[in-house]
């Protein structure tokens, strides 16, 4: 007999008591054999509810921790995505491979429209020859998407993470997975952006993955190759785009690399082109910077004033990233990015702002010197560049 609605919801509801229970567990733990108890526990609960794809009760367990402010909200959200972006495959113990999910963070701006396109076979090849090179050992098996996405194109939930890991787990050891782009979403049209590549790579269970696991390189040495590496390796994706790349990880910690990066490197951006298009040096350019509040501090908008100008002409968004709140240094981080870029004027308002939008379009508005809330008017680009970079 089928179970009525309510009946559902009440064994979901359950079920995320569950989840709750064992994380909270976890949160306390004081040993580690403790640890290894709670953690298999709540391992084996979100895997049962990835594999009925019962998101829900995943959302409803991290929300009612959130509520609490309780630690157990960071121990049960990486336990999630480690086992979205984990797996071990194989059947016998001694074939047994660990598959882990990546990412490829690309920063990049331009003043054309920046592409989302389909990747040939030889920049598939390139790409993968390099990352094996660069950043995974060698005996490192590397499928990949053959999709270069944006930033609204990536898989939006638990379920959908999972199911293009499993996809592209199936293509190893050697294919690449063909992603229909029409399913993907639209780009909105940014002057700088994240770009990414996604993949698996595998290795006999145990063994280290990345090259700074095994030394004699450190992450931080890896990373800086991996810059230089990259000042040439994606020109033919990224035509008329000045770009950087950050540093390939594990999927969800990628992503929320890229978003801290991109912050100061849309101020950069934003600087360099401003500096260009109206042949003028930062240092006669000026900015406001207002934190704008929905029930608490969501986000800074800054707004970029020329010297002849006293409406804004381009703004930038830095919104708040994991635990950063009011007290957080923001502001100063802020100042810093734009002195680093040239920037010598800078007034910070004082008074919270709302976070608008036009009505018409869509795009954010962003503070003038008196507070007020405005449209942004860029000078009037070139042919064939894009038109409503916000």
């Amino acid at each position: 007999m089928k179970s009525s609605p309510s009946s559902r919801r009440g064994r979901g509801s359950r079920e995320a008591d569950l989840i709750v229970e064992l994380a909270e567990g976890l949160a306390q733990s004081g040993s580690r054999v403790e640890d290894i108890f709670w953690t298999k526990k709540l391992n084996d609960e979100i895997q049962k509810n990835l594999k009925s794809s019962d998101e829900t009760t995943l959302n409803t367990a991290l929300d009612r921790l959130a509520e609490r402010e309780s630690r157990a909200y960071e121990e049960l959200a990486d336990a999630i995505e480690g086992n979205v972006e984990h797996q071990t495959i194989g059947d016998q113990k001694e074939l047994q491979k660990d598959v882990l999910l990546f990412a490829v963070p690309i920063l990049a701006w331009s003043r054309m429209l920046l592409p989302t396109k389909t990747l040939t076979r030889s920049q598939l090849e390139r790409i993968k020859k390099s990352l094996i090179g660069n950043i995974f050992n060698k005996n490192t098996d590397v499928s990949l998407a053959d999709f270069f996405y944006s930033p609204d194109q990536l898989p939006e939930s638990f379920g959908e993470t999972k199911d293009l890991m499993t996809k592209l787990t199936e293509c190893l050891p050697k294919n690449n997975l063909k992603i229909d782009s029409s399913l993907l979403n639209q780009t909105a049209k940014f002057l700088a952006d994240q770009r990414y590549i996604l993949g698996i790579a595998s290795v006999p269970k145990g063994e280290p993955i990345f090259l700074w696991q095994s030394g004699p390189e450190t992450r931080d040495e890896v990373n800086a190759i991996w810059k230089k590496v990259g000042k040439n390796l994606l020109n033919d994706l990224l035509p008329a785009c000045a770009y950087e790349l950050i540093l390939p990880r594990a999927y969800y910690v990628a992503c929320r690399d890229a978003d801290k990066s991109a912050r100061k490197f849309s101020i950069t951006a934003s600087v360099s082109y401003l500096s260009t298009l109206l042949t003028t040096s930062a240092n006669l350019l000026s900015v406001v910077v207002g934190g704008c509040y929905n029930r608490q501090l969501e986000e800074y908008r800054i707004s970029f004033f020329s010297d002849t100008s006293v409406e804004a002409i381009h703004g930038v968004i830095w919104p708040l990233l994991g635990a950063e709140d009011e007290m957080s240094d923001i502001v100063e981080e802020i100042e810093h990015s734009l002195r680093d870029s040239g920037v010598e004027r800078v007034e910070i308002l004082s008074q919270r702002l709302p976070m608008e939008y036009c009505e018409e379009c869509g795009s954010p508005l962003y503070p003038n010197h008196d507070g007020e809330m405005t449209h942004t008017e860029l000078p009037a680009p070139e042919e064939g560049s894009s038109q409503n970079l916000h």
